[in-house]
């Protein structure tokens, strides 16, 4: 069914679903069962030996998840895909299926805090060495390469700065290496930025960000361009248990269906909201990648569909106003995440970003005071007069201490 409709919403619809597969359903069935009969033994036989790719157990494979992996597979221009229980399962399988003892991986900083203590901390301890450099950096990516380089991974837009990797100057040098790019792509989603279209082998996704989009359930997706790729990656999954359950599989399902609207609205408020913020007496800096005064401006336009809808800002007070204001706000929701319906405001150094050392925290441009912002779909207005409450609330904390 997913192959004649080319457009990006017409995709996230109907990728994954043939309703003549599932007795006419025009959602795709939650197939809620461990193990699956085989018509004869010697089917069974077929199946265990890969001679017939019929379904056997759902850890090895359920049509609920099958349905999803093909919808996103579509969404990002890849070959195929698969499904696991987290975003950090999916990377964690990707890192584990593609890298051996000895290896070095090229990865750009700042990096989603799990992420980096997983790639420092324990691959660090199987014999796999990381050297860090800055998104934004190209030539910094390129002089990193060594010949047992075997990975270069990088996050655009970064968690939490909001800096771009250029990815097809990036995916030349990883060409030249003969080392998979794999690249993050939760921040943008497919809607917004398609790596595989720009040259990168891998990529991965936190679904329980802009594809899911309803704060209700994790999940994670690994995409790759190559058939061979994506069986290493697959064999990996197997082998580590990252399954996705069924029901996990349908509720992103859904929520895919109405991917488009929600990231165009919630980006439409963001891209509001950047603006105001970037001229409020109180805001020391703004960085949005569809502000012109982000660094990057020129490559988000070339690379992006959309700016997305993640807000990096400082306020003038530093950390202390910062904890004031998401202590203030009312309709905002303080906790961490992004991508869902809701506007959710969080303090990266001490929450999301806590378990990089402080030192490395600054080295990668997370300030003390840094606050995110993942702007929701509420109505805009609502969250700038939100916004303004929490302000007037510094306002009046500092006039009270000034006395």
């Amino acid at each position: 069914m997913s192959g004649s409709h080319q457009g990006r919403n017409s995709k996230a619809v109907h990728a994954g679903l043939d309703p003549m597969q599932h007795r006419g359903a025009v959602s795709v069935p939650i197939y809620q069962c461990s193990t699956f009969m085989f018509p004869t033994a010697e089917e069974g036989a077929a199946r265990f030996e890969g001679a017939s790719d019929g379904l056997i157990y759902t850890r090895l494979g359920n049509p609920t998840v099958q349905a999803l992996e093909e919808c996103v597979a579509s969404l990002e221009g890849g070959c195929g895909a698969i499904g696991a229980a987290t975003g950090m399962a999916a990377i964690a399988t990707t890192f584990l299926a593609l890298l051996r003892q000895g290896d070095h991986v090229v990865a750009t900083h700042p990096l989603y805090g799990p992420t980096h203590g997983l790639l420092e901390g324990r691959l660090g301890r199987l014999g796999i060495t990381s050297t860090w450099v800055g998104a934004a950096d190209t030539e910094a990516i390129r002089a990193a390469v060594r010949p047992e380089t075997r990975m270069i991974y990088v996050e655009t837009p970064a968690n939490p700065t909001m800096d771009l990797v250029d990815l097809a100057a990036v995916a030349a040098i990883a060409r030249e290496a003969g080392a998979p790019l794999v690249v993050d792509n939760t921040f943008a989603g497919p809607h917004l930025q398609r790596p595989i279209e720009l040259g990168a082998d891998v990529v991965v996704h936190s679904m329980t960000k802009s594809l899911n989009g309803h704060a209700d359930v994790v999940a994670g997706i690994t995409v790759a361009r190559d058939p061979e790729t994506l069986r290493t990656l697959r064999d990996t999954a197997k082998a580590l248990g990252t399954t996705m359950d069924p029901h996990q599989a349908w509720l992103v399902l859904r929520g895919i269906r109405t991917l488009g609207m929600r990231v165009e609205r919630a980006q439409a408020n963001a891209a509001l909201l950047a603006v105001w913020l970037e001229s409020h007496p109180a805001v020391a800096w703004v960085r949005y990648p569809g502000l012109p005064s982000h660094p990057q401006f020129e490559l988000a336009l070339r690379q992006m569909d959309g700016p997305g809808s993640v807000i990096a800002f400082e306020l003038a007070g530093g950390v202390e106003a910062g904890r004031q204001l998401m202590n203030a706000v009312r309709l905002i929701t303080l906790a961490v995440s992004l991508g869902g319906v809701e506007s959710l405001i969080e303090h990266p150094a001490s929450m999301t970003h806590s378990k990089v050392a402080p030192a490395d925290q600054l080295a990668h441009g997370i300030t003390p005071g840094l606050v995110r912002l993942a702007v929701g779909c509420e109505d805009v207005e609502d969250l700038r007069a939100d916004l303004e409450h929490a302000f007037a609330a510094l306002e009046i904390g500092a006039a009270a201490a000034s006395r």
